[in-house]
């Protein structure tokens, strides 16, 4: 049986095969999707010509390490190819992102994307998104506002995501609230119900974005589930 880690990087292997010459290509954050950089930035060495979009400081700074072309989504009219990992997954490609507080980039590098592929180990495939805890990114000024509100219209806990004791600061300067929903009905409705909250910047569900997910299985298999 393979580990977490196997698993992860095997749907990276699998993500890596859709990469033709010439693309320009976004590349997410995380755990998963170290595997498919490290791997890209390995190919590249062997020949392999293309442009990468990072979606974090922490991408741009692991891509550089590495040696791949950069371009911020500024230089470019679209992207060809986005590969990204999610925290949640469910049957019909709706997302939870943003456990590792890159979802305002993640998103926008989506959106400027043709095809959006994500990549998972099979524990982050779920029946329906809620039970990770969906990432709100909020600005400082009157955070405890819409806290206050996210909690009382949806009779939930917004919990305000701590580093060292010190709130997390995402790459832009904004705070995340992390929202324990535990089961999300309506995605569509709720997403749309946190944008029209004063103080939200974005949120981490990525509705009808994702075009493919390849899901690693711990007996080795791989699943490829496409959008309808």
């Amino acid at each position: 049986m393979l580990t977490k880690e196997e698993m992860k990087k095997l749907a990276a292997m699998h993500a890596i095969e859709r990469i033709q010459a010439n693309m320009i290509v976004g590349i997410g954050t995380g755990s998963t999707v170290y595997w498919f950089i490290e791997e890209l930035a390995r190919r590249v060495k062997e020949g392999l010509v293309c442009r990468c979009v990072p979606t974090s400081l922490a991408t741009y700074k692991l891509a550089t390490e590495l040696g791949l072309s950069l371009m911020t989504l500024n230089e470019v009219s679209k992207i060809d190819l986005t590969v990204d990992g999610a925290d949640e997954v469910d049957p019909a490609l709706n997302l939870i992102k943003g456990g590792g507080g890159a979802l305002l980039q993640e998103k926008m590098v989506a959106a400027a994307s043709d095809k959006l592929i994500i990549i998972a180990d099979s524990s982050k495939f779920v029946k329906a998104l809620g039970v990770f805890p969906l990432p709100v990114e909020v600005i400082p000024y009157g955070w405890k506002q819409v806290q206050e509100h996210i909690s009382f219209t949806n009779d939930i806990g917004a919990v305000l995501r701590l580093k060292d004791d010190q709130p997390y600061v995402t790459d832009h300067g904004h705070y995340i609230l992390d929202c324990h929903f535990n089961q999300i009905s309506d995605p569509v409705k709720l997403s749309i119900s946190l944008h029209d909250i004063p103080g939200v910047v974005e949120n981490g569900l990525f509705i009808k974005m994702a075009n493919e997910a390849i899901i690693a299985a711990a007996d080795g298999t791989v699943e490829n589930i496409v959008a309808v």
